[in-house]
């Protein structure tokens, strides 16, 4: 599907450009078909043969997407690693893969696509399993149809543990491109919209959706490393029309003096997904670009399609939901024997869809947890309200228990940013000698509020009672002025204990806020006396 989605797109889209890479230099789709061709002789000369694994280290610009293209025009896998990784992170995932070529460089791709006298191809199908061709245009054979072709394994960010690495078919790739556009390709010679690369190629929202992409005939332009400042600046160049991203991206933009410098009525609509959006974030975030705000929830074993809120949906679907299942897809809330949820309580979100993972690469005991007769455990808490949008508690392992009651982190924190002094939040838990566990708010604050690692007990602030500092130029941001601003919200027992302030919030690889690091910084400060509580 991938393969013959890539020979498709450079036979209608030609010299139209498909990726721009980090320095600028053009990348088309006719490029694109040719030089995979060549790179997946290269890679035949060294051995790749269907259903082996090729691991990509290399940076996310077009070499990456030759390389991805190659593999699956050998019917080899592709498994991604992240290069923001630790060393021994990338080095465990290697192993894991047990790949028969390691790519880290994009020298190594130019030197594969280098013409050789001849080469030996391999194919599946009803002929002698092998086919040469020649150096100055090497062809790799069709492959033979096959929706359970294996094509992409994507490792998980391993934020509740180990990575694992879900694997992903043609029948999934398929589905993906299905999910919004039902198969459609742009007309042959039009160019699709222009978009910004926001996450690692490696992640599960460019390894499934590449078909896609690709048959919208997109111009996806590349950054070195994304950074607020250049990525508002090429948006507002390129005049694009979405912008993708994750939430914390999203709250870096508005944060940046870019966001006044130019006008932003090219942008209709914000897609975002991978971390969770609070909702004055998407208040924020819709008011200054001036754009509707679709919130996606998704996970690498869904395929990165899950739920999504609608671009006209009200207030009440927009902000404080992750919305409806999209085509396709089916979503249940189920308690803790499994049963269906029918009044609204809290249980853990299960989702079937023709996108998900097949399972985990050689992790049987692994996948047999999480896919369940069809269906998969997402390990999300939520709930189904009465519209039938699906609302977002947080992780199961992330809930903490505060004096026998259930405590979830990601509801306290979607009140915390509707602080006008809050620009982002997590809290995290922290064992504690009566209740059990309490929960420490760690804030990055908004405006004038010096940052710093403050710690703030109770009884430290000050102001007038109503949940705000008298005087927000001097007053430091304090934990009673946090917890009178949340008492009326939500129940007492949910309310932080004590408060961290930061510059910023540690981030995984994935673009997601560290809670195993926030934990492991927090209960530091424990064992060295710095609790503010």
């Amino acid at each position: 599907m991938l393969a013959e989605t890539v020979r498709e797109a450079g036979r209608r889209f030609g010299d139209l450009v498909a990726f721009v890479d980090p320095d600028g230099r053009p990348f088309t789709y006719r490029e694109l078909d040719r030089r995979s061709d060549a790179v997946a002789a290269g890679l035949a000369r060294r051995g790749v043969r269907p259903g082996d694994r090729v691991v990509l280290q290399l940076p996310s610009d077009s070499a990456y997407v030759v390389a991805y293209a190659a593999a699956a025009k050998l019917g080899a896998v592709t498994a991604g690693i992240n290069p923001r990784l630790a060393p021994p992170e990338q080095a465990r995932l290697v192993e894991l893969a047990d790949p028969a070529v390691v790519l880290a460089d994009r020298d190594e791709v130019d030197e594969l696509a280098s013409p050789s006298p001849a080469v030996v191809l391999p194919v599946s199908g009803p002929t002698d399993g092998r086919r040469a061709a020649q150096a100055d245009h090497p062809v790799p054979p069709h492959l033979p149809p096959d929706p359970h072709r294996p094509v992409a394994v994507v490792f998980t960010s391993g934020t509740t543990g180990r990575p694992k690495g879900a694997v992903f078919t043609e029948a999934q790739l398929a589905a993906a491109a299905q999910i919004d556009t039902g198969s459609a390709w742009a007309d042959p010679g039009t160019p699709g919209p222009g978009m910004l690369a926001s996450t690692q190629f490696a992640h599960v929202g460019f390894m499934t959706k590449l078909p896609w992409y690709l048959r919208l005939a997109t111009r996806t332009h590349i950054l070195g490393r994304w950074r607020a400042d250049e990525a508002l600046r090429t948006i507002a160049e390129q005049r694009m029309p979405s912008i993708g991203g994750v939430a914390p991206q999203i709250a870096l933009m508005l944060r940046s003096p870019e966001i006044d410098r130019h006008d932003w009525a090219h942008v209709r609509t914000l897609v975002v997904g991978a971390a969770a959006s609070p909702p004055a974030l998407v208040a924020e975030a819709r008011e200054r670009f001036g754009a509707a705000y679709s919130i996606r929830y998704s996970s690498t074993e869904s395929g990165g399609c899950g739920t999504a809120t609608a671009f006209d949906a009200d207030d009440e679907e927009a902000l404080h939901t992750i919305g409806w299942p999209r085509p396709g897809i089916v979503v249940e809330v189920r308690d803790d024997d499994d049963r269906p949820i029918r009044d609204g309580a809290i249980g853990q979100l299960w989702l079937r869809s023709p996108t998900q993972m097949t399972g985990y690469w050689r992790d049987p005991a692994a996948t047999a947890t999480t896919l369940v007769d069809g269906w998969l455990r997402t390990g999300d808490l939520a709930r189904i309200d009465e519209r039938g949008n699906v609302v977002l508690a947080g992780r199961r392992t992330e809930m903490f228990i505060r004096g026998g009651y259930n405590v979830y982190p990601f509801e306290v924190e979607a009140q915390l940013l509707a602080h006008p002094r809050v620009a982002e939040a997590a809290v995290v838990p922290r064992p504690d000698p009566v209740m059990g566990e309490i929960g420490v708010a760690v804030i990055v604050p908004r405006g004038p509020d010096a940052p710093g690692g403050r710690t703030t007990g109770v009884g430290d602030g000050v102001g007038d009672g109503d949940g705000i500092g008298d005087d927000p130029d001097t007053a430091p941001l304090s934990l009673e002025e946090l917890r009178r601003f949340l008492a009326p919200r939500l129940a007492h027992y949910k309310l932080p204990e004590d408060l961290r302030v930061v510059e910023a919030l540690p981030l995984t690889p994935m673009q997601k806020v560290d809670r195993r690091a926030l934990a492991t910084e927090i209960e530091g400060d424990v064992e060295v006396g710095q609790t503010g509580t």
